[in-house]
């Protein structure tokens, strides 16, 4: 029986849904220039300002991996019983094979689709971005990404068939033995870096086709 994956869609798609589900709660983007180590800190600051009764602090999450590392039931069991999962913020499924792989979907990102994977002594976090067709000039592209790609702080973009189609994706690695806060860490700044990435690239992508009437 094959396993049935999950419709993929260009991250482009998943900014539009972004900016105008924040718009439509009532927030506006500001841009911040802060030292790298304070990111943490401005993430869950960042978060607890788009609540209407704010909370401050960062959010600590206790759970931790077992002496052999994180497995991918243990990290959805893990997940669901965060406060993201609870509110309605992440929704998740296991996708089923012969290396079993995690589905999120972040609602507060656009829908966007997050997949996590155990590999060794990895934990891979991955998002697709856009087919290589949507790119106007995939050699200029690749040589400015390979000149920037240090501005999205622990993800990487890297091309990848899916379905048989050259496409792009973002990821990031962490230790299996890392914590589930820092997990989360590294799911929620994929997410935002999938947003700052379609942004910052888009005049190097083809303008989105005009749906037919």
């Amino acid at each position: 029986m094959t396993a049935r994956k999950p419709a993929i869609k260009a991250s482009t798609l998943h900014v539009r849904n972004y900016r105008e589900r924040m718009r439509e709660q009532g927030l506006v983007k500001k841009d911040v220039w802060i030292r790298p180590e304070y990111a943490a800190e401005l993430t869950a600051i960042e978060k607890s300002m788009r609540e209407a009764q704010r909370d401050a602090g960062i959010p600590y999450l206790p759970a931790q991996p077992t002496e052999a590392g994180w497995t991918v039931p243990a990290i959805r069991h893990a997940i669901a019983q965060t406060s993201a999962v609870r509110d309605g913020l992440v929704s998740l499924e296991t996708i089923e094979g012969a290396e079993p792989s995690l589905h999120l979907v972040l609602h507060e990102h656009g829908d966007l689709s997050v997949f996590l994977a155990v590999g060794g002594e990895q934990i891979l976090v991955e998002a697709y971005l856009w087919p290589v067709s949507d790119v106007i000039d995939p050699a200029a592209f690749n040589a400015h990404v390979l000149g920037t790609h240090v501005l999205l702080p622990l993800s990487t973009i890297g091309l990848q068939r899916i379905g048989g189609v050259a496409g792009y994706v973002m990821f990031g690695a962490l230790d299996t033995h890392s914590s589930l806060a820092n997990l989360m860490f590294e799911i929620e700044t994929l997410a935002e870096n999938v947003i700052h990435a379609t942004e910052a690239y888009q005049p190097y992508l083809r303008p989105p086709r005009k749906a037919r009437a």
